[in-house]
């Protein structure tokens, strides 16, 4: 049975680096994938004007074609600022998706994260998404996100425990990411195509795979708990 999958993200260009390769695949299969990008983007650098962030949409939406997303939803959550936003204002948008969506699988940010946007958005997922709301997914994936991710100092940083083989795909993530001209950097900026590709092939080492992107499953519900919900 084919799946509804919601990816919840901070920022555009982060559902491309953490699980562009992953999704390609799913869609491939029939499975319905949709992407909420929670902030307006950019906005926290110098300069930029609030056309920058329309185009981050055009971007995302074009790079969500390339993936195959059935939709690609957008808020307006200010850009590295989402603690100044009331932690309910963002959990009470992603339950009205979820309302909206009905997910099985939900993909968001590592809840450690270095980027203060991932942190909130994680928090505000899996509070959204507590097995008292019937619309809960039955699976919660945590993804790495590059000049993020591997920049925490702490103790807390991503460990993954699930591995996708993106072997095939690898170019298609590349040119979906390649859609975000405004977002992508030259190497070695890890933001780069040469450091998404860097990072698959090791992932790929970890688990004898060439290309792989690499997850923390953070919670999943049995059958049984999902029926005793739905009841």
């Amino acid at each position: 049975m084919n799946e509804k999958i919601l990816v919840v993200v901070a920022h555009p260009d982060d559902e491309i680096l953490g699980i562009g390769g992953t999704l390609i695949k799913q869609a491939k299969q029939g499975d319905e994938i949709f992407c909420l990008i929670l902030g307006e983007g950019a906005m926290a650098r110098t300069g930029i004007s609030k056309t920058a962030v329309k185009k981050l949409r055009q971007e995302a939406i074009k790079a969500g074609r390339t993936i195959g997303f059935k939709k690609t939803y957008f808020s307006d959550f200010p850009d590295n600022s989402f603690d100044k936003v009331a932690l309910l204002k963002i959990i009470k948008t992603i339950e009205r998706f979820l309302e909206i969506i009905k997910p099985d699988i939900i993909y968001t940010h590592h809840d450690y994260d270095l980027n203060i946007d991932h942190c909130l958005t994680f928090q505000a997922v899996w509070t959204a998404c507590r097995p008292c709301n019937k619309n809960c997914p039955k699976e919660i994936y945590t993804f790495e996100t590059l000049s993020c991710s591997e920049w925490q100092t702490t103790d807390k940083k991503f460990k993954p425990n699930v591995y996708v083989d993106i072997s095939n795909v690898i170019d298609k993530k590349i040119e979906a990411l390649k859609k975000y001209s405004s977002e992508i950097r030259k190497y070695p900026h890890p933001r780069s195509p040469e450091g998404v590709k860097i990072l698959a092939q090791y992932r790929g080492l970890e688990c004898g795979l060439k290309f792989a992107e690499a997850f923390c499953l953070v919670r999943k519900l049995g059958k049984l708990i999902r029926e005793q919900l739905n009841a």
